[in-house]
């Protein structure tokens, strides 16, 4: 499963009409890594909030790889495509699955149009580990009363992912699609490793630029 969602919520004259009792939002995951993105949004709304959840970029890459391996069999590895030169431990960041993960880099493009407390960075582990402790955490961040909680979710031992109970009159849970939850294609421990290394000093940049440590050098 690949995560990188992004969540931004904006003025109701540009989204559909909601009572005053609701929060209108949009959603794609490419708005956090489009160069053009933030000065569009902040053209619409300045006092808009952004909600960013995050996973670890070596893991997040390599979910990428097997999202698109399901549909193009015929791709070179992962390997290949990761690396320019592997010998030499020279990473490929033209590759979009590695650049996404550079996450600092993206971050700066958008601390230039929004102040860092109208975000808020959501750990995409502790969304599978904790759902509800972290659905707590953004209900906090846009003011709400924390009325999501445990009861609200059960583990799906088959997909890997919590899945979301839906109201009494409703017998079918919200789980995740067909196309999520699927086994990695499996990787070299020293090509993780490498990419371990490549990505250290990105994730810490981002970690004392949030004040949040993810902890994804230590997984």
């Amino acid at each position: 499963m690949c995560v990188l969602f992004f969540f931004f919520f904006l003025t109701r004259g540009l989204m559909p009409r909601t009572l005053d009792s609701q929060i209108t939002l949009e959603k794609t995951p490419s708005y956090f890594v489009t160069r053009e993105a933030p000065h569009r949004i902040s053209s619409m709304s300045h006092d808009t909030k952004l909600i960013v959840v995050v996973r670890n970029p070596v893991t997040r890459a390599i979910s990428d790889y097997t999202q698109t391996l399901s549909k193009k069999p015929d791709i070179p590895t992962f390997e290949e495509l990761a690396f320019r030169n592997r010998s030499l431990g020279l990473v490929d960041t033209s590759w979009n699955a590695i650049r996404i993960g550079m996450y600092i880099l993206h971050l700066e493009n958008w601390l230039q149009y929004f102040r860092l407390s109208q975000m808020h960075f959501v750990s995409g582990e502790r969304l599978i580990t904790d759902p509800a402790g972290e659905m707590g955490r953004v209900q906090d961040f846009l003011g709400l009363k924390r009325i999501i909680t445990d009861k609200h979710f059960y583990f799906n031992r088959t997909k890997g992912f919590p899945c979301l109970k839906k109201p009494e009159s409703s017998s079918q849970p919200r789980c995740l699609g067909k196309s999520k939850g699927r086994t990695h294609v499996q990787i070299e421990q020293e090509v993780i490793e490498q990419l371990q290394e490549f990505y250290r000093p990105f994730n810490i940049k981002f970690y004392e630029t949030v004040g949040q440590d993810f902890r994804w050098d230590s997984m």
